[in-house]
């Protein structure tokens, strides 16, 4: 995280009434609820693990076993079978 000076964004009014409660300290002011994204949205990981999972139980519904999806994904048996029985 890129630090920036609170001189140079805030308005000087508010920078003072700041200044009264954190003089010459570092603070930090989180992103609002609203604004923030949910893990793995920025990089496409969220996307990349939903379509890999669906892909997961498609083929199980076909009838690739278990373990023959773990060695195909590299990802253990519990993992697997925890993407294939989990309730929607």
């Amino acid at each position: 995280m890129k630090y920036v000076s609170a001189s140079d964004i805030l308005p000087e009014q508010l920078l003072q009434e700041i200044q009264k409660y954190v003089q010459g300290r570092t603070i930090y002011i989180p992103s609002r609820e609203d604004g923030r994204k949910k893990w793995g949205q920025l990089s496409g990981q969220r996307d990349y693990l939903r379509k890999r999972n669906l892909e997961i139980r498609q083929s199980f519904r076909k009838g690739i076993d278990v373990e023959q999806l773990s060695q195909s994904y590299c990802l253990a048996v519990e993992t697997i079978r925890k993407i294939v029985y989990q309730k929607k």
